[in-house]
């Protein structure tokens, strides 16, 4: 069998998110239905990991094995022209057979956008909150540093998270602001479903309050999602890189 990676951006405000569901359209559903078309046969794909709905992606990762050797410019230009604008694959390639985009991956990245001023062209990319832009960003970075390293993240997962190990390691999380924009970034090894927004929703409510630093620690250490606080809306999220070995 042949292994085929492929590189996708999507703008999910359409989808109720990554992963193929019955009755709800998917970016997954999407790739999936364009293959079956382009190939003439039936190929499931697999994601890096699942995105919420309504969170967007810059550089998800896929793979599929097939047992015909592709001419991978024409298949590209084929799936892009089947799936709806809002999906384009713009990389395929041939990896080794035991490659898998899931398990794999090292170091998954996610970016979350801010917005200064109301925009009709930035509503549905990021999130109209002017107060964030009045928060001190290097108190934001001392704080957001808390969350750097291993750490059992059940306090910011969905209750139903159905993944047993809650552990991730945090390798860098920061604030920017450019010009208009204030941008939050996350990378890690690995993320819980629902986690980014809920962090990101906690950091800002604790950094009103006295001692954050003490109250992230109380909150991972309750290891219970009503201990943090309310997730950030979806559409400022964006998964930005999946880095491999």
């Amino acid at each position: 069998m042949l292994n085929y990676k492929m590189t996708i951006r999507y703008d999910g405000k359409k989808y109720a998110g990554w992963q193929k569901q019955l009755n709800a359209p998917t970016v997954q559903g999407e790739l999936e239905n364009a293959l079956r078309i382009c190939l003439r046969e039936s190929v499931s794909i697999t994601g890096s990991g699942r995105t919420d709905s309504g969170v967007h992606a810059l550089g998800q990762v896929a793979n599929f094995r097939i047992e015909e050797e592709l001419d991978l410019f024409r298949v590209k230009h084929s799936i892009n022209a089947l799936v709806p604008d809002d999906i384009a694959v713009i990389k395929i390639e041939e990896v080794k057979e035991d490659f898998h985009s899931r398990f794999d991956a090292v170091n998954r990245a996610y970016i979350y956008l801010f917005s200064r001023n109301k925009s009709p062209f930035y509503k549905d990319y990021s999130w109209y909150n002017p107060e964030v832009f009045g928060y001190d960003i290097a108190t934001m970075n001392k704080i957001s540093e808390t969350l750097c390293g291993e750490h059992d993240f059940t306090s910011f997962s969905r209750k139903n998270e159905e993944q047993e190990n809650k552990f991730c390691i945090i390798k860098d999380i920061h604030w920017k602001v450019t010009g208009d924009r204030l941008l939050f970034y996350i990378s890690g090894n690995r993320f819980l479903h629902g986690m980014v927004r809920a962090v990101i929703g906690t950091l800002l409510k604790v950094h009103k309050g006295t001692n954050p630093e003490e109250k992230l620690h109380s909150i991972l250490g309750q290891k219970d999602r009503s201990a943090a606080s309310q997730s950030v809306p979806a559409h400022g999220l964006f998964l930005y890189k999946v880095r491999y070995k």
